[in-house]
């Protein structure tokens, strides 16, 4: 499998899968804060449409942050991975969503700083990140559109796992997945530059594709 340079070569590869949107006047780029965002900068770019972007928050297990039980949305949305949320009592379960909906409200107050409130009514929604792992963000991503009126919605990835895969086209309109390794482990393995994008990073995308 290729590995890309940096977040913005593979929004180029993204990019040029999604050249059916090009022209289409309802389209918006939604990067899924913060990895997405770049990623999402590059393809909006190239369709010429919006960039917005949308603040989901994974909810990791509390003795392994990374594997995600869940994802909370703006809006009070919500999505368990009832699988995995089995294993939590509901004080752990209640603990790990009180801190990430705090971040989710920071998050969501600095970037909508002089920007109105996200509406999708009557759009196509094309949520972008850097990569599928568990999908849970993606996909309380796309329940999120849906509930913010999204007409339709396209998640679109450079590199993802088969099985979120599988999951998210049964929950969005299109998916867009460059890459589907079948022995994928972590994103970052497949970026030589995968560093943490910073708050500064999402507010000078959004400022220069404004």
């Amino acid at each position: 499998m290729t590995s890309y340079r940096d977040r913005a070569e593979a929004g180029q590869v993204l990019a040029d899968r999604l050249t059916a949107l090009i022209g289409q006047t309802d389209v918006v780029v939604l990067g899924l804060v913060r990895g997405g965002v770049p990623v999402a900068r590059v393809v909006a770019e190239r369709l010429d449409v919006p960039l917005d972007v949308l603040v989901v928050r994974k909810l990791g297990m509390p003795s392994a942050p990374e594997v995600a039980f869940g994802a909370l949305g703006p809006d009070g949305v919500r999505v368990l991975n009832d699988m995995v949320a089995s294993q939590l009592s509901p004080s752990d379960i209640a603990d790990v969503q009180r801190r990430e909906q705090a971040e989710l409200e920071r998050r969501e107050k600095r970037y909508r700083a002089g920007r109105a409130p996200l509406d999708l009514s009557g759009r196509t929604a094309v949520i972008v990140d850097d990569g599928l792992a568990t999908g849970a963000t993606a996909r309380a991503a796309v329940q999120v559109a849906r509930h913010l009126g999204a007409r339709r919605v396209v998640v679109a990835v450079p590199v993802g796992a088969q099985q979120a895969y599988e999951m998210l086209v049964a929950e969005a309109d299109q998916v867009v997945c460059a890459q589907r390794p079948p022995d994928f482990g972590a994103v970052g393995a497949y970026y030589d530059d995968f560093h943490e994008v910073s708050d500064d990073e999402v507010t000078e995308a959004l400022t220069a594709t404004a």
